[in-house]
């Protein structure tokens, strides 16, 4: 089968490493699979495999996500079977691409819980398929966006970085060493890009609001736009000893297994890549409610979702999962792990994406 993936730039997210993955995965079983960029580069480029052509739109990068100069054109040219559409930039090109590329089957995708912008809106209504990432993005395409219900599919996002046997006991420890952080210190760990929806800053204003006794530290990683501005507030608030910024991470694996707890405050979600992450390594999770946020864990069994704006609460929460017993703490673990592979297997997710294909 003849692949194309479209996505305006290979940037550090989770739609965007979900795109190589795909990719990868596929080229992996056979398919003749091509990743299209509207922007050249990225952190992820080099994360592709040699068995996936890669093409750029833009003859070098001009730091314009929306623009695609020759996109019929150069889908045209490939002549694929499917053309699936990743990320707001790309999928707002679905319905071009339909009326262009009117034997293939374009499939869009619903991965925020942002607005979408119109042109996103009329590509739903004329793309062959929508796949949606959650069973609540699912609902807000029949509701609020008039997608009839045959034409949706869900397919959950898989597992990016699964845990390494026997290495948990020894990264951790040295990770926690090199960012200051005792046996006794109790580490939250949010791993995502700073955008201002993904709400880092109200991460940090929690952790401002313990206790200086209480022996904690929020790690942040990720890069973007949002970083400079939550960094500032660190400062003002005195919290450098607390908050930690990380940075981008390759395989965030070495994070995830020196923390204690994953904690998010994102206003916009569909499905957290970070909270199936930290699952699958055996983190229990809070997290402020919003959209596909409560399929990510099991609330209250492996984790809570915490009502929007009550920092209270998501203190309290916190410091249940630091001070239960040794016993229920691994019995949670156990049960996140086991939660996180059985419903986000990425053989699962890969299969359950060919079978589509092949029914279009």
């Amino acid at each position: 089968m003849k692949i194309l993936i479209v996505q305006d730039y290979l940037r550090s997210g989770g739609t965007e490493r979900q795109s190589v993955f795909l990719a990868n995965a596929f080229a992996g079983r056979g398919h003749e699979v091509t990743l299209l960029t509207f922007r050249p580069g990225g952190k992820l480029r080099d994360t592709l495999s040699a068995a996936v052509k890669q093409v750029s739109l833009q003859s070098r990068d001009y730091h314009l996500d929306w623009w695609a100069p020759g996109l019929v054109r150069a889908a045209n040219q490939m002549a694929p079977e499917v053309i699936l559409c990743m990320g707001r930039m790309a999928n707002c090109r679905g319905a071009s691409l339909q009326r262009a590329c009117a034997s293939a089957a374009v499939v869009g995708t619903m991965r925020t819980g942002k607005a979408l912008p119109w042109m996103f809106r009329r590509s739903l209504k004329r793309v062959r398929h929508v796949v949606a990432n959650s069973e609540d993005a699912r609902y807000a395409l029949e509701q609020r966006y008039g997608v009839p219900t045959d034409k949706i599919s869900v397919i959950y996002n898989s597992v990016m970085f699964a845990p390494i046997v026997g290495q948990r006991k020894t990264q951790r420890a040295e990770i926690r060493k090199q960012h200051g952080a005792m046996d006794t210190t109790a580490v939250l760990l949010c791993v995502a890009m700073f955008r201002p929806e993904k709400n880092q800053r109200e991460l940090i204003e929690i952790v401002a609001g313990w206790p200086a006794d209480f022996d904690n530290q929020l790690w942040l990683a990720g890069e973007g736009p949002a970083r400079a501005a939550c960094e500032k507030i660190v400062v003002a608030k005195g919290l450098q000893a607390r908050v930690k910024f990380i940075g981008f991470a390759d395989d965030p694996t070495p994070l995830y297994e020196a923390a204690d707890v994953a904690v998010h405050a994102s206003a916009s979600e569909s499905l957290s890549n970070f909270l199936i992450e930290a699952q699958a390594h055996g983190l229990p999770a809070v997290a402020y409610a919003a959209q596909g946020i409560g399929e990510c864990f099991m609330p209250g069994k492996t984790g809570y979702v915490i009502d929007r704006g009550n920092r209270d609460d998501f203190r309290k929460r916190v410091g249940e999962l630091i001070a239960a017993t040794a016993s229920a703490r691994t019995d949670r673990a156990i049960a996140a792990r086991t939660f996180a592979r059985e419903r986000f297997d990425s053989a699962r997710q890969v299969q359950a994406y060919l079978e589509l294909f092949e029914l279009l």
